[in-house]
């Protein structure tokens, strides 16, 4: 099979942002630590999902297992490979294969179809792609097939709980049999490649290291008192960077218990934390409102639960106090990341009243905050959030990109902004980024006007958040029509029609003559994002 050369081939040494934290990393995957594990307590139930309850050697084995399969279908040192699955633990077996291989990994979220899954494998030239069959009555694989024709270097298509010689469980079999394959692996090497979108319609690969990734789940498990033998669970997406570091490599770099959550549920979620004395989570904030909800429905007050790590949305501040009154022993608290820098703040565990009113203490990072000319402001001065530590990303697969998205000093731009306390705490503010972060999902309006703007009845649109109760942020698309306003119910048609995930649909089309602009053309976004919030608050008030 011919070698696909990978696109981030310009990162060819540790980027200087980065190498000034390379005394912090410990210098080890998560392949190195399963083996420690496994010493440790082999028998330890490390993962448990709806289909099986894991081992540490049961783990390693079938990951050993299927990298020698993967070896011997010609994949080698720095090859891509995607995989597509919800919260089950193949997922788990196929990340902890590729760091044994040396292969580089590319989560794709299941919610991402046609549109969005050709233009990540082939940006990031991946060469397999690990594909669930069916889930929530949708053809995974079925889209596999259609889309590889468009995908030159796509070689193989995998499927996970289906059926032939490349499927999952297939593969683990034959690898059984195959001498063990164990390559030299090096932890500051790129190890995965998770898209994440930006202000434009074209997503951004964020590359992290075997180092970057080990070092941010075992400082932050350090703050929050969560070790070895304490159970997590999971409902966030594993191919989201918090539920892929905390779901699926917590176990292996701390030593915890994870339970993952196919799809989220309250209701259950109380039932398994109940029935495996489950300590913590780290997830969207929509789902603690949720857990309390259900936690007194059921008359419980969860006494194992001792923390919440919570992001993603906004967060009201009566909701930490309002949440925590639901348990015994639970500490909920906000903390602020992104992909490209996981967990720039790590909560206040042990402090109520700033988890309640602000996004966490700062600990492993280094932050500053700047006015729009890039020049420092005041402590408690709202400004742009730039961060650099030892867990930022490498960089983007796109070198432009890249280059682009540090200032001169190394610092990550955020493009959200806050305040910064003299005591380190952080609070958001707002954001500069043109994101909709709907319920912790992160979506571009810049690709759902494009497609809109195909449309023969739209001259223009402009898409904006508005707040949802549940959410934090819903899709609101304001149109210029062209010949009359167009059906509604054929505008939503028409963006699923485009091959865009669901969740992408509007929710809320406002038809406009034009919209407010500045002096030299551009959307004024905020006035339009204030008067859809205007406008849901006198619903609320008139209903």
């Amino acid at each position: 099979m011919d070698r696909v050369e990978a696109p981030w081939r310009w990162l060819e040494r540790l980027p200087p942002q980065l190498a000034r934290f390379a005394g912090q990393w410990r210098g080890k995957t998560i392949a190195d630590l399963a083996r420690e594990r496994v010493d440790e307590d082999p028998g330890f139930v490390a993962l448990i999902d709806e289909g099986r309850d894991l081992t540490r050697r049961e783990w390693l084995d079938e990951a050993q297992a299927l990298a020698g399969a993967l070896h011997a279908r010609g994949f080698a040192a720095g090859d891509v490979v995607a995989f597509q699955t919800p919260n089950w633990h193949e997922a788990a077996i196929i990340d902890l294969a590729c760091a044994i291989a040396g292969l580089v990994l590319s989560p794709i979220v299941p919610i991402y179809r046609d549109a969005e899954v050709t233009m990540m494998l082939g940006d990031c030239r991946a060469r397999a792609l690990f594909t669930c069959t069916r889930f929530r009555r949708y053809d995974f694989a079925e889209m596999a097939d259609r889309i590889r024709g468009d995908l030159p270097d796509l070689a193989h298509v995998f499927t996970v709980r289906g059926d032939g010689p490349n499927d999952f469980a297939a593969m683990v079999e034959e690898g059984r049999s195959l001498p063990p394959y164990r390559p030299e692996v090096d932890a500051a090497k790129v190890k995965l490649v998770l898209y994440t979108s930006g202000t434009t319609g074209r997503p951004k690969g964020v590359l992290h290291s075997h180092n970057t990734l080990e070092n941010i789940v075992r400082k932050s498990y350090e703050h929050w008192r969560i070790g070895a033998g304490d159970t997590l669970i999971m409902p966030s997406p594993v191919t989201h960077v918090s539920g892929y570091a905390n779901g699926l490599e917590s176990p292996l770099i701390v030593g915890t218990r994870v339970v993952l959550m196919e799809s989220w549920n309250a209701d259950e979620a109380v039932r398994l934390i109940e029935r495996y004395e489950v300590a913590g989570t780290v997830a969207a904030t929509p789902f603690l409102v949720e857990l309390a909800d259900a936690a007194r429905r059921a008359g419980t007050r969860l006494p194992s639960m001792r923390m919440f790590a919570c992001g993603g949305a906004a967060v009201p501040p009566d909701l930490i106090p309002s949440a925590n009154s639901a348990f015994d022993n639970l500490q909920a608290f906000r903390v602020f990341g992104a992909s490209e820098v996981p967990l720039v703040s790590f909560g206040w565990p042990d402090d109520p009243a700033l988890a309640a009113r602000t996004d966490g203490e700062v600990v492993d990072y280094e932050v500053k905050l700047v006015d729009d000319a890039g020049d420092p402001v005041a402590p408690g001065t709202e400004g742009e959030i730039l961060a650099r530590g030892p867990s930022m990303m490498l960089g983007y697969a796109d070198a432009a990109q890249s280059a682009a998205a540090f200032d001169a000093d190394g610092y990550f731009k955020t493009g959200d902004l806050g305040v910064l306390s003299e005591e380190g705490a952080i609070t958001i503010t707002g954001r500069k980024k043109d994101l909709i972060i709907r319920g912790g999902e992160n979506i571009s309006a810049v690709e759902i006007e494009d497609v809109l703007r195909t449309h023969p009845q739209v001259r223009d649109a402009s898409v904006v958040a508005m707040p949802h109760e549940r959410l934090g942020e819903g899709v609101c698309a304001y149109v210029i029509s062209e010949g009359g306003a167009p059906d509604i119910a054929a505008l939503c048609r028409h963006v699923q029609d485009s091959g865009l995930a669901k969740q992408k649909t509007p929710e809320r089309f406002v038809f406009v003559d034009d919209f407010p602009r500045t002096a030299s053309g551009k959307v004024r976004k905020d006035r339009l994002r204030a008067e859809v919030a205007a406008l849901i608050e006198q619903e609320k008030t008139s209903a």
